[in-house]
């Protein structure tokens, strides 16, 4: 599952004065700034004799998406993902959620300018494990997932840009579109402290305009990569989505009811096993109609409280944001200012708001 790290690389252009945590940001610095170190302009290693071929294809069709996400889709012309580092790992940061035993409400950190949001990034995978431990010593379900991109907001335009990144540029066509275009979405607008509102409307982003990008430019064979690829990833977010609604009945009756959750907790813990195990059921069912593509194989094995939280975040209100797409008349420029208002909302407000639109459209 792709997630985006925003928080931990902006510590880089906030400074070290007067933070508690010394140790997570210094990661946070140094992770970026290697980062930035390794990358080289796409124009260079293009001529460089020692570029292998398919990577310089991959990188020329970066900068057709690239150009195709600022002509057509309004996204923003600066620095970013014209330069390219090779990581030499297989994610970028590593990021970590946490959630009580009978909760998805996610734990939160706080950071200068991003505000609080719903899990902590590191640079490192052991480090992130580290944390994991110290997270579950607190009696909290934790999930650690390797994320290929992060974005800086456009913060660091200055000094070169977000990268193109090794650790996504092998993805199929639609895939390397999609990423771009989420990306730099979160240089359009963001909400500090809404990580619900920030990821549901760059997926909105790169949802409607990785469709718009294959419709245009996609060739017969990457069309029918694509549809194969997401018909499966739709199929399996229904699930999810749909397994999130019955854990949520399971929690908020702990709270309508009027017993102690001492006496009751086990019975609360079979019934949200009960609903794991059958999800983890329907997902072998569906396996059977992907000719055992095992794709979600390893977030499914570890799925908890945290995982389940962590993806709501990206789908739950991307349907709201597609019908604001579509009350703009399928106008970019209308959209992007609109939300970029929302943006600037007190959640409550911002909330209601976007609920408006949806039921406009149903």
């Amino acid at each position: 599952m792709r997630k985006g790290l925003i928080a931990a690389s902006l510590a880089l252009l906030v400074g070290l004065a007067g933070c508690a945590d010394l140790g997570y940001y210094w990661q946070s610095v140094s992770g970026h700034l290697a980062l930035m170190q390794a990358a080289r302009p796409v124009d260079e290693l293009l001529v460089d004799v020692q570029t292998p071929e398919k990577l310089k294809a991959r990188l020329v069709l970066t900068q057709k998406i690239r150009n195709f996400a600022v002509s057509e889709l309004k996204l923003p012309d600066n620095a970013s993902y014209q330069r390219y580092a090779d990581l030499h790992r297989k994610a970028v940061v590593w990021n970590v959620v946490a959630a009580p035993e009978l909760s998805l409400t996610l734990k939160t950190w706080c950071f200068p300018v991003a505000g609080c949001v719903g899990y902590r990034g590191y640079f490192s995978e052991s480090e992130a494990k580290r944390e994991a431990e110290s997270l579950k010593a607190q009696d909290l379900e934790v999930s650690v997932y390797g994320v290929p991109a992060y974005s800086t907001l456009g913060w660091s335009n200055w000094a070169g840009g977000d990268p193109l990144l090794s650790t996504f540029i092998g993805y199929p066509e639609g895939e390397l579109a999609r990423i771009v275009f989420h990306e730099l979405a979160h240089q359009v607008a963001y909400a500090p402290g809404d990580t619900a509102f920030n990821e549901s409307f760059a997926t909105a982003v790169e949802r409607l305009g990785g469709a718009r990008w294959l419709a245009t430019y996609g060739t017969d064979a990457a069309k029918a990569e694509y549809a194969v690829f997401d018909g499966r990833r739709q199929q399996f977010r229904a699930l999810t989505r749909a397994t999130r609604l019955r854990l949520l009945a399971v929690y908020r009756s702990i709270k309508q009811s009027n017993k102690p959750l001492a006496g009751n907790k086990y019975n609360y813990i079979a019934m949200k096993s009960g609903v794991i195990d059958d999800f983890k059921a329907q997902y072998e069912q569906l396996k059977v109609g992907w000719n055992g593509y095992a794709g979600y194989d390893g977030w499914v094995k570890t799925a908890n409280n945290a995982s389940f939280g962590a993806l709501a975040a990206y789908d739950d209100g991307v349907p709201q944001f597609e019908a604001l797409f579509v009350q703009e008349g399928g106008d970019w420029v209308k959209f992007f200012a609109t939300v970029q208002k929302l943006a600037k909302m007190p959640k409550e407000e911002r909330d209601t708001a976007l609920k408006v639109v949806l039921n406009k459209t149903i």
